[in-house]
């Protein structure tokens, strides 16, 4: 147990020996390291960020009322758009030029566009929801740089630029569903139109074949074969007052020559004969209707003998045969009507008999052209009613859709965002205490020399008998002054030069405030 006390002794007299031996060497490590550290971190230009914040103002008007056309779970992907529109080339470029983002001309525009890009920030600030996704209620936009004043212009020109673009993509995104809705509408206006002239010429042309038309089609039909049935008994009727006209006119073998029924003038001069017969049963033969009813015999035979057409003066003389002629001659103009009313009729029938058998077919045909219509009837109510709901979700979105608000803009930043001297500081000590006990370890370890008797001890078995001193002489003491001199001039010089360079490196560096900033902050 007594070993140990005796071996930290023996390890912190160890240290001190190295101490007291390398000890310059160290001061000069840690002095090359940290001096160039303190020099850069206290020259390193001051960089400021400037932040403001906004706000999603959801939806004034309740979606019961008015639905909007940008849906809320569009937000995020909305952001997310906008973000990329202002890190395009147009956007930074534009911010470069208008806020002088290159100072002194120093760097080229594309180096001040890519290195504007990396120092805008954006934080987005969510709610989680029932359904477990996180709504973003607020999002920060800042901006980082080295003048106070233009990373606040720069920060609420962004913030200006996100209530800009949003107010006009979800303004153009709604005014785009209504246009879209208002171009099918008038699409599917203009089909619909079409299809009710088709279906008006087919009623036009198949009207009277229409499902609608088959009870009055079956009505007339009916009436037309009862017409036709009382047409077949008029025609019956007509036959047989021809015959019986033919049994009471005509003798037997006297016939027409045409064979349609018995002649006048044999009809008349039988009557004729019947007649004298009665005047000669009551006159004499001086009479004068006697001799002028044989004259009338006479003339008849002659006609029938020579087979010509009785005179007039013999039709006159005697009124009958007319009467005659138009009794026999009436049931054949009244077969010849009827005849031909049959015919009328039958046409008749058979163009409404087509028309109820056409029926069904019709009914198909107009049963596809209206499906057709009410398909595009039932889509141009439903555009028009999504059409309407577009137009006052445009409106809506104008007057109260949501929008981006400014909740607190960026000011100029008192105190700068970095870089952290502070914490540069403490790891510049750090470093430097490290290497300047790296540069003494390795001094020792490289060091065959033997500084005590107990090193030597350890180094060999073989007694060590005397100990001879160091012996210093005037010149030697004079030289060893000179290297000290010289050693010290160098060193500062060298830590000067040293010093120099890192007052170069960091005057202006913002690229290595970046680097040497956690975070990117």
């Amino acid at each position: 147990m007594r070993d140990k006390p005796r071996r930290e002794n023996s390890t912190l007299d160890m240290m001190l020996e190295v101490w007291r031996r390398r000890k310059w060497l160290a001061i000069v490590t840690f002095a090359a390291v940290f001096l160039p550290a303190l020099t850069i971190v206290l020259f390193l230009p001051d960089i400021y960020r400037a932040t403001a914040t906004l706000l999603v103002d959801r939806q004034q008007v309740a979606e019961a009322f008015v639905k909007s056309a940008v849906t809320g779970e569009e937000t995020e992907t909305r952001l997310e758009t906008i973000k990329q529109e202002m890190l395009s080339s147009a956007v930074l470029t534009w911010l470069v030029q208008r806020f002088n983002l290159t100072p002194g001309g120093r760097t080229s525009l594309e180096e001040a566009i890519e290195r504007t890009g990396r120092d805008i920030k954006i934080e987005m600030k969510a709610v989680d929801q029932a359904w477990g996704r996180g709504a973003t209620v607020a999002f920060a936009v800042s901006y980082r740089g080295r003048d106070p004043a233009t990373v606040a212009q720069v920060a609420n020109a962004l913030a200006s630029f996100y209530v800009d673009r949003n107010v006009k993509m979800r303004e153009g995104r709604a005014s785009e569903t209504a246009e879209f809705l208002r171009t099918q509408l008038a699409d599917v206006g203009q089909r619909m139109e079409r299809e009710e002239r088709r279906i008006g010429e087919f009623k036009l042309r198949y009207g009277s074949e229409l499902p609608e038309q088959v009870p009055a089609n079956l009505a007339t039909l009916e009436r037309l074969n009862t017409e036709l049935r009382i047409n077949g008994d008029s025609q019956q009727k007509a036959l047989e007052r021809r015959a019986t006209l033919a049994r009471e006119f005509a003798d037997p073998g006297s016939l027409d020559p045409q064979g349609g029924g018995p002649d006048a003038r044999t009809v008349r001069l039988a009557k004729l004969r019947q007649e004298l017969r009665e005047l000669r049963s009551r006159f004499t033969d001086n009479y004068p209707d006697v001799g002028q009813t044989k004259r009338a015999i006479a003339d008849l035979e002659a006609a029938l003998a020579e087979g010509g057409p009785v005179s007039d003066a013999a039709e006159r003389a005697d009124p009958s045969v007319a009467r005659v002629r138009d009794a026999w001659q009436e049931p054949d103009t009244t077969l010849k009507a009827l005849r031909a009313e049959e015919e009328r009729l039958r046409r008749q029938v058979a163009v409404y008999q087509a028309r109820v058998e056409n029926a069904p077919r019709r009914e198909q045909e107009l049963q596809e052209l209206s499906r057709t219509y009410t398909a595009k009837k039932e889509l141009y109510a439903s555009l028009l009613k999504r059409s309407e709901e577009a137009q006052l979700a445009s409106s809506m979105e104008r007057q109260k859709g949501e929008q981006f608000r400014i909740l607190d803009p960026a000011g100029p930043p008192r105190e700068p965002a970095a870089p952290n001297r502070i914490r540069l500081i403490l790891v510049s000590v750090l470093l430097a205490l490290g290497a300047a006990g790296a540069a003494a370890m390795l001094a020792e370890h490289l060091d065959t020399s033997f500084h005590t008797f107990d090193d030597l001890r350890s180094f060999t078995k073989v007694p060590v008998v005397a100990s001879i001193p160091r012996i210093v002489r005037a010149a030697d003491t004079a030289r060893h002054v000179r290297q000290r001199r010289l050693a010290t001039v160098s060193v500062a010089l060298g830590l000067a030069l040293v010093m120099a360079a890192s007052y170069h490196l960091a005057h202006g560096n913002d690229q290595l405030v970046r680097l040497l900033s956690r975070g990117g902050s």
